[in-house]
């Protein structure tokens, strides 16, 4: 007598295409993103109202321009007319700028200010860095510039707080910090790029 073949059991696949979405909504949580890291800036908050807007006057005296072209060559402009410099210039005439330690009336008009630890000091709080790049500017220039707008701060903070705390701006406490941050504010406005010349 032969044997009947036993047939084999169908799989049921009815439940697979939940099982894939499941794994796929898994594997979306649980993956982590790498994000292109930019420059930090923090944007003023909004004027209250027009009006106030209009009242917000930066008298030329607080301004220094700093321009990058598409050859990547730096220009820095202020009271004492326009010239031509070199990446490593960049740092020392900043600090220059800000500090205005001879209060010279061609850089930031100073004001008195009452800070905490500090007392009644006299701070060009009002003082602006303007950069304007081409759009043909390398991004290496761009960067590099930035390096050294950052670094002249740093380095302004570093010295007041040493001579202030006898220990650099990192080793502060949080109030001792705001402290420093308003002694030296860090205002750098950045323009819309144009075209300089060159590359377009």
């Amino acid at each position: 007598m032969a044997r009947k073949k036993r047939k084999m059991p169908g799989l049921n696949t009815s439940s697979t295409a939940d099982i894939s979405f499941m794994l796929l909504i898994f594997f979306l949580v649980t993956t982590s993103m790498d994000t292109d890291r930019g420059l930090a800036r923090q944007l003023p908050p909004p004027p209250e109202d027009e009006t106030q807007t209009k009242d917000i006057i930066v008298k030329e005296r607080n301004i220094l321009n700093i321009r990058m072209n598409s050859a990547g060559n730096l220009m820095v402009e202020d009271m004492d007319g326009q010239k031509f410099v070199g990446l490593k210039e960049i740092r020392s005439l900043v600090k220059e700028f800000i500090a205005n330690p001879s209060n010279s009336d061609r850089k930031p008009e100073k004001h008195a200010e009452k800070l905490p630890y500090f007392g009644d000091v006299e701070i060009t709080k009002n003082h602006v860095i303007s950069v304007q790049n081409d759009r043909g500017t390398p991004y290496n220039v761009y960067f590099e510039v930035q390096h050294e707008l950052i670094a002249a701060y740093n380095e302004l903070r570093d010295e007041i707080s040493t001579k202030q705390f006898g220990k650099n701006y990192a080793d502060l406490n949080d109030d001792q910090q705001k402290a420093v941050r308003d002694y030296y504010p860090q205002k750098i406005s950045e323009a819309e790029p144009k075209n300089y010349g060159g590359k377009k």
